[in-house]
């Protein structure tokens, strides 16, 4: 029994669709050759059973012969249980050839996802990113699906054509030419399809895109009364898929109809000229109903051929989608030759705005404009390139896994993992620190109950102490929190002041905020101008000395 996901699912080529789907092909060989035997024996009987059938015909019942019709019959089931035991076991290889192929590219989207983190929003759309998962790994695994039956089809090809050519050199050239002609007739129909697909899908994607962050922001759209507005836009995109769905649907009915049309028409052709053949006497009456049996025998491996040709199609479609997102390289990277981390305990300097932050001090930030605090916390963390050093030692220069353990940022917008809230907050003097304990005794079961997703169903209040309470259990040498408290009431806001001071203890944590109550207990705040620090000092200090600092405390303005 294959386990899945996959423990290695191996390294994609991504120099183009085709490369990428032959990837996929070449990883799960076995499966797909295994798949390839059963499919080409199952169709092969299916092939051979008019033959078996008109043998009968003309030895056992048109020469009187009892023995040859016995040993045609126990050939005839012999050829039937074969073509069941292959039906089956074809059938398994072709689902696990579809799962296998389908968990290996979501495995490599979900892999490639997490590498590159938080620089994957600046660069493609999360609606987008959900859309290839749910949506175009399938297409590729229905590709490696249709592998067993398309190789089977190739080969019954070949098979009647030879059975027809011993029996009427006219007849086999009739399959053998016809079967190309049919194949290529499809061509100008493929093309414009595939085109169209590929406008359908980037149109799926920015819709899904659009609702994602409808439904993320759907209580700030409340607020401000913006759900009209938005209701216009999704339905205007909406109009757009459907537009481009019908444009797909109306090149998808013209390839349904050529699957019905054209094996059609030419079983017609193989069963008129087979008739015409028995009445002449150039044919027997066993191979005329052979002749019939080839023809509706072929309506089959025809419909497959264009099945296959269709799923291909729309697998290029989807690995094209796969690999612009599968190329994308993660905005910061780990140095090539990094440097050893300095000791804990030094402090972390910002060249750009001057601010030095000093280990076991709460250092607050103020700023008129918010960006440029969220600017200087996004330095401090590297989450963008900066001149910033730990120490002596530029941040630059460290791994990024190294940053993060060392410096921890907490942005203003919390957000929290679905599952188990132990596996975030290990233990409840954590949840103490962030003013949370009220949060955690109303849920069942308390740090084991289940979070929902992103948790949806907490306050914004909630939410924001919970995620306080994740970034104070990680214990983080710098921890840089941004607006930490601007969803809580005063109340709480005061107990979270008091206790993260004591929270954090002998580390530096850093503070963008303007609350009172948070500089107030803060040992040292910082005033930013323009992104610049041009006043340091105590809260109290810098509300004496200057004006500028009342204006933006008191007033939230420059």
């Amino acid at each position: 029994m294959r386990a899945l996901p996959m423990a290695d699912p191996g390294v994609p080529d991504l120099r183009s669709p085709g490369r990428f789907l032959l990837r996929v092909l070449r990883l799960q060989w076995p499966t797909i050759a295994g798949g390839v035997v059963f499919g080409v024996v199952w169709m092969g009987c299916q092939a051979l059973l008019p033959y078996v059938v008109g043998r009968a015909i003309d030895e056992g019942l048109t020469d009187r012969d009892d023995g040859a019709l016995l040993a045609w019959a126990l050939v005839l089931l012999g050829v039937g249980l074969l073509q069941a035991v292959a039906g089956v076991a074809r059938h398994r290889f072709a689902v696990t050839n579809w799962m296998i192929a389908c968990f290996r590219t979501e495995q490599w989207l979900i892999r490639h996802v997490v590498r590159l983190g938080a620089s994957l929003g600046k660069q493609a759309s999360t609606g987008e990113v959900v859309s290839i998962g749910a949506t175009d790994c399938v297409a590729i695994a229905r590709a490696l699906d249709i592998t067993a039956r398309g190789a089977g089809a190739a080969v019954s090809f070949a098979l009647v054509a030879v059975l027809l050519l011993r029996a009427s050199t006219a007849l086999g050239l009739v399959v053998i030419v016809g079967v190309p002609a049919f194949t290529l007739l499809l061509g100008p129909i493929l093309r414009p399809l595939h085109a169209r697909q590929g406008t359908q899908r980037e149109a799926v994607g920015d819709l899904t895109g659009l609702g994602a962050d409808t439904v993320a922001g759907l209580r700030v759209l409340r607020g401000i009364g913006g759900e009209d507005a938005f209701v216009a836009r999704y339905r205007e995109e909406s109009q757009r898929v459907r537009g481009a769905g019908v444009q797909v649907a109306r090149t998808q009915s013209i390839l349904d109809a050529a699957q019905v049309l054209v094996p059609g028409t030419f079983v017609v052709v193989v069963t008129w000229l087979g008739a015409r053949f028995a009445l002449s006497g150039r044919i027997t009456p066993g191979e005329l109903v052979a002749f019939y049996g080839y023809a509706a025998f072929l309506i089959t491996p025809l419909r497959t051929v264009t099945e296959a040709l269709d799923k291909v199609t729309r697998a290029f479609v989807a690995a094209r989608r796969l690999v612009t997102v599968l190329v994308l390289s993660p905005v910061l990277t780990d140095p090539a030759s990094p440097v050893p981390e300095p000791p804990p305990g030094v402090p972390l300097h910002d060249v750009s705005s001057g601010l030095t932050v000093e280990p076991g001090l709460v250092t607050a930030v103020v700023s008129a404009e918010p960006d440029d605090a969220t600017a200087l916390a996004d330095r401090l963390g590297r989450w963008v390139d900066a001149d910033v050093t730990l120490g002596t030692v530029p941040l630059s220069a460290l791994p990024l896994a190294t940053v993060r353990r060392r410096v921890l940022v907490a942005d203003k917008n919390p957000l929290l993992f679905t599952g188990p809230l132990r596996d975030e907050v290990v233990d409840m003097t954590y949840v103490e620190a962030a003013a949370a304990t009220d949060v955690v005794e109303a849920l069942p079961g308390g740090l084991d109950a289940e979070v929902e997703e992103r948790g949806r169903s907490l306050s914004g209040g909630q939410r924001q102490r919970l995620v306080l309470a994740r970034a104070l259990a990680a214990e983080p040498d710098v921890l840089v929190l941004d607006e930490p408290t601007s969803a809580v009431d005063a109340h709480t806001e005061a107990r979270i002041a008091d206790r993260l001071k004591l929270a954090r203890a002998g580390r530096a944590t850093v503070v963008c905020t303007t609350s009172p109550l948070l500089l107030d207990r803060a040992d040292v705040v910082a005033l930013l101008d323009e992104g610049r620090v041009v006043a340091t000092g105590t809260h109290r200090t810098l509300l004496a000395s200057s004006e500028r600092y009342r204006n933006v405390v008191t007033r939230g303005e420059a």
